[in-house]
């Protein structure tokens, strides 16, 4: 299932853009050298893999833990459930869940921060721009995080993570660049696309925890496999 966090990236980039892409806009990048100004957009996008890194590993550790328990199966299904749920439920609905205050005080100290570094040109900025940036809420995020604890593992899960934020790399390095490429029709369908996408993945993690036997798509479980294994030998 990691090859989906790739796609997810990949496709979900347009919302990504205009959700950090005016951060992308303003990077105090050095336009007169084409080099340097390359540089400096690959370390911004080491600082966001990094912070993606972390996210991943400290989810994926969470969904070790629940599969410690026994629950990889019903884990699968109920991150699958989840990602369905936030396609289908209002924006509206959703906020209402908020934990507003605290979350509230840490996006508005993130974004005084990137404002500050937004300024500066020195050699730590644009790492440090980045792995803010990979920090501040976004609902694609949410929704690679919900497959990362599925990953049940922290290396698959920072790995999910990780190969999501590089499927971002294409149309987020192009906003930094040119600026805005799409023209709004083009944006509002291609945005129209990202939730059957979500809604597909989230199918994919269901099907997965089902265990319904479908090479690369529903495998069963090992332990069915094992026993499954066990009786065939005996006499």
């Amino acid at each position: 299932m990691v090859y989906t966090a790739f796609l997810l990236g990949l496709m979900g980039s347009l919302h990504c853009v205009g959700m950090c892409g005016p951060i992308a806009f303003m990077l105090p990048l050095d336009r007169e050298d084409k080099f340097k100004m390359s540089m400096q957009v690959l370390v911004y996008h080491l600082g966001r893999m990094g912070a993606y890194a972390l996210l991943g590993l400290a989810f994926g550790f969470f969904g070790k833990g629940l599969y410690l328990f026994g629950a990889q199966q019903y884990l699968s299904i109920g991150m699958g459930i989840l990602m369905i749920l936030a396609m289908v439920i209002p924006q509206k609905k959703l906020n209402t869940f908020r934990i507003s205050k605290p979350v509230y005080r840490l996006i508005s100290g993130l974004k005084s921060r990137l404002g500050t570094l937004l300024k500066k040109r020195t050699a730590d900025t644009f790492v440090t721009i980045g792995f803010l940036n990979g920090f501040l809420p976004c609902g694609l995020v949410y929704m690679a995080l919900f497959a990362s604890i599925a990953m049940a593992s922290p290396l698959e899960g920072s790995l999910y993570m990780v190969l999501f934020g590089i499927g971002t790399v294409p149309l987020m390095t192009s906003a930094a660049f040119l600026g805005k490429l799409l023209k709004t029709p083009a944006r509002k369908r291609i945005r129209q696309l990202i939730p059957i996408f979500v809604v597909l993945v989230g199918i994919l993690f269901i099907l997965r925890g089902l265990g319904l036997g479908i090479p690369y798509v529903s495998p069963k479980p090992m332990t069915n496999v094992v026993s499954t294994q066990i009786e065939c030998h005996q006499p």
